[in-house]
């Protein structure tokens, strides 16, 4: 789990497995590359955010009827224009539009749609491979003021 580093860039690949400390782990090495970059607070709220979500998704929904030790792979590229995250389960995958929109009265109640719409809200842009087991978002930083 060793980042590898560019000149102006650095990007990192890691498999975790269900252990809290593990996935914390993994996400707090992200966002020190990501600070090491200088995104501002809000960005970095953003990212860690969408993260969590995405690796708590895979988890919860990917794998859950996987053994526990069934690890998540997660990729990160980050440079100083853009974070690029993608988060791949070993499960069979879902088709993202059939979501139910949480915002929807009728949905309210649901507690399916939530994490998928905040990362969707967070992220510039989020796309899934087609077999719905890969989550791949990018984070465009904003212009300066």
């Amino acid at each position: 789990m060793q980042p590898s580093p560019g000149p102006d860039h650095e990007s990192l690949r890691a498999t975790v497995t269900a252990d809290r400390s593990a996935v914390a782990g993994l996400v707090s090495r992200i966002m020190d590359i990501v600070e090491r970059f200088n995104y501002p607070k809000t960005s970095r709220f953003a990212i860690h955010l969408a993260l969590e979500e995405a690796v708590s998704n895979a988890f919860r929904h990917g794998h859950k009827l996987l053994p526990p030790d069934a690890a998540v792979t997660v990729e990160a590229h980050v440079d100083a224009r853009r974070v690029r995250i993608a988060v791949e389960d070993q499960g069979p995958g879902f088709t993202p539009d059939t979501i139910p929109d949480p915002t929807l009265d009728e949905n309210l109640a649901k507690p399916d749609g939530r994490g998928l719409m905040l990362i969707r809200a967070y992220m510039t842009r989020v796309d899934f491979n087609p077999r719905g087991n890969r989550l791949e978002m990018t984070y465009e930083r904003p212009p300066s003021p």
